[in-house]
């Protein structure tokens, strides 16, 4: 293992016990399989852990998954048609690009000047923490091959 992946292990393990969950190889492996601003679904998180920890199981990993998001270590996102996701970048309120063609995700921003995607016509008593906001369109790969909207 390289000091680089070393320091990544022992800093998921620092937060595992922050979020007062126990260090487990398997949350470890799930945490490892995370390239920076990646969406993945459950399946290819499995798949990418079962490459480095052959007995795991498919529930494990949706366990592991499901206990990483509600301790607010992973986000899950749901964009309409396409199986959850989940992703690393945590604690402020970005939103997602979804390409229509190759269901490709990017991270975007909140929108730029006043905190209008914060602030809904009508709060109905609610006190809103964030919000969710899904762009859809065509990615350049694919809007360039003719890829209809």
């Amino acid at each position: 293992m390289s000091p680089n992946a070393t320091d990544e292990r022992e800093q998921a393990a620092a937060l595992l016990r922050g979020a007062g969950l126990k260090v487990t190889e398997s949350r470890l492996a799930v945490f490892d399989v995370f390239g920076p601003g990646e969406h993945l679904d459950a399946d290819d998180v499995f798949t990418r852990v079962a490459a480095t920890l052959p007995t795991t199981s498919r529930q494990a990993v949706y366990g592991v998954l499901g206990a990483l998001a509600d301790a607010g270590l992973l986000r899950k996102i749901e964009p309409a048609g396409s199986p959850a996701l989940y992703e690393t970048r945590v604690g402020d309120n970005h939103h997602h690009l979804v390409c229509t063609g190759c269901s490709t995700v990017f991270d975007v921003g909140c929108v730029v000047g006043e905190a209008a995607c914060l602030t809904p016509s009508e709060s109905h008593g609610f006190r809103i923490a964030t919000a969710e906001v899904t762009f859809w369109g065509l990615c350049p790969d694919c809007a360039a091959s003719g890829e209809p909207s």
